[in-house]
């Protein structure tokens, strides 16, 4: 309850720290946050010969090299640049407490009932926690058993538990729209000028995005699952494609934010 109240709070706090002297509300990006997922004793998931870890991260620095090339008045701040394991804590905390004004977390797909499923998902923080969407929640949230102290840090959540997921419900999204326009532009970049198939936006209870006090997106950049697109993630060309229509939708989402103020 206490990690609740304490987001909260710095969530509305950083809503009145977005408003200037002159009373003008504002949306210049000045920094983002780049998190490849997963890292160290975690592997997340695993194709036939690759790690989600190791792409995850590939695809982050690639992303953020090239927002630094092209706007270097960004500034691009990663939860791990080397096979390290930040927390799902560490990864918010790094996020909030640079104040940052974006939240960009990459990973990779598994489905293990098919090696047919293959496409791109982007997900936003919600409580459509149905199906599918249950699955991708549990399995990027179980990071949480292999942290030391996990049942102190987060206060009994448990990621296999959907009673656990209730107390999302007692946060709202402030940055929800934002988040949504990014994560779209996200989608219609992969499929529109990276070639990928795109299996759309979606919500689901995330612990990373529920924690992070600014509009926060999680890319599922493709499935490890399925044999093409396994081989497609661990191409670097396909990996600096990818990385590029992540730019792009961020370069997009930037200007048509700070056109609007």
């Amino acid at each position: 309850m206490k990690n609740i109240i304490g987001i909260v709070i710095f969530s509305t706090a950083l809503l009145f720290m977005s408003f200037n002297h002159t009373g003008v509300k504002d949306y210049t990006i000045r920094k983002v946050v780049i998190d490849a997922g997963h890292g160290g004793k975690d592997p997340g998931t695993s194709g036939q010969f690759s790690r989600e870890k190791d792409i995850a991260l590939s695809i982050a620095l690639e992303t953020g090299a090239t927002i630094k090339e092209y706007m270097p008045d960004v500034e691009v701040i990663y939860t791990r640049n080397d096979d390290s394991f930040p927390t799902l804590r560490n990864r918010s905390e790094i996020a909030n407490n640079n104040h940052a004004d974006l939240f960009i977390s990459i990973h990779c797909n598994s489905a293990p009932w098919s090696n047919q499923v293959h496409g791109t998902e982007t997900y936003v923080m919600g409580l459509q926690n149905s199906g599918r969407n249950f699955e991708v929640a549990k399995r990027e949230n179980s990071v949480i058993l292999l942290e030391e102290n996990y049942e102190e840090n987060y206060q009994g959540f448990d990621p296999n538990s959907p009673e656990s997921y209730i107390l999302f419900s007692l946060t709202q999204n402030a940055f929800q729209e934002r988040s949504i326009s990014l994560a779209s532009k996200v989608e219609e970049q992969f499929k529109n000028r990276v070639g990928r198939k795109s299996r759309g936006v979606k919500q689901s209870s995330l612990y990373v995005l529920w924690s992070t006090a600014m509009p926060s997106v999680l890319i599922e950049t493709g499935y490890l699952s399925n044999a093409k697109e396994e081989r497609d993630l661990n191409d670097k060309l396909q990996q600096t494609y990818i990385a590029s229509g992540i730019f792009r939708a961020f370069r997009d989402y930037k200007n048509e934010l700070e056109s609007n103020n």
